[in-house]
C-alpha cells in the first residue's frame, strides 16, 4: 500500500502544471505558466507579483490541498511557493 501511494504521488507531482496559482513566502501572488513541468531538478519560469523569474526547483511537498515548492532563483535567492494543490 505504501509503495502504491508513493507511485501515485510521484505521478501527480510529475504532471505539468496548467496555470498554477499560489503565493510566495512574502504573500505575493505567484503563477506557474501552462506547460511548465514542475519537479525537483527542473528549471521553471514563475511570475511573482507581475515579474517573471527563473527558478530551479529544489523540492516539492504536498500538504493537504496545497503544494510547497522550494527553489533557488537566478540570483541565488531561496524562494518558497505555496501553490493550490488542485
Amino acid at each position: 500500500m505504501k509503495l502504491g501511494w508513493l507511485a501515485i504521488s510521484a505521478l501527480l507531482l510529475a504532471t505539468p502544471a496548467l496555470a498554477w496559482s499560489g503565493t510566495d513566502q512574502d504573500g505575493n501572488s505567484a503563477e506557474i505558466g501552462r506547460g511548465e513541468l514542475v519537479r525537483p531538478g527542473r528549471d521553471i519560469e514563475v511570475e511573482i507579483d507581475g515579474e517573471t523569474r527563473n527558478l530551479s526547483v529544489d523540492s516539492m511537498r504536498r500538504y493537504g490541498g496545497r503544494v510547497e515548492i522550494e527553489g533557488t532563483d537566478e540570483n541565488g535567492n531561496s524562494v518558497t511557493l505555496d501553490m493550490d494543490g488542485d
